[in-house]
């Protein structure tokens, strides 16, 4: 029997590097783009580290991007990024994007960049995304 070589499924990490790529790119034709930035939130961190940034006012299940614009109905774009395969929607991040819905704020979760680049694109075209 052969082995079957399977495509190593991208990191979360990865996917959001490729978005930014993205927009460092599309900024010169479409400068709103450079309103939007990471929310450094999650990841592991020493013991330390997390006590200093948890009374710094960080949140378990904040989304990871927050584009900075309104278009349509929404005040701004939130976006959860995960990776193509195997993300895991926690509680804590429902919880946000109820919050933030409830706001008046668009919020998605996003497998892969290239779901959140089309995303972005519905939302910057009239505020209306899938």
């Amino acid at each position: 029997m052969g082995t079957k070589h399977r495509v190593p499924c991208p990191s979360e990490h990865a996917e959001q590097v490729a978005l930014f790529q993205w927009r460092d790119l599309m900024a010169a034709s479409r400068p709103e783009l450079l309103a939007m930035f990471a929310i450094p939130n999650g990841g592991a961190r020493e013991a330390v580290t997390g006590t200093i940034l948890k009374k710094e006012g960080v949140s378990a299940g904040v989304p990871d991007i927050f584009l900075a614009v309104a278009r349509g109905k929404y005040n701004g774009l939130f976006i959860e990024m995960k990776r193509k395969c195997g993300g895991v929607f926690s509680v804590a991040q429902k919880q946000w994007a109820e919050r933030l819905r409830a706001q008046g704020y668009c919020h998605r979760v996003c497998p892969g960049a290239e779901v959140a680049i089309e995303t972005i694109e519905r939302y910057l075209q009239d505020g209306e995304v899938a």
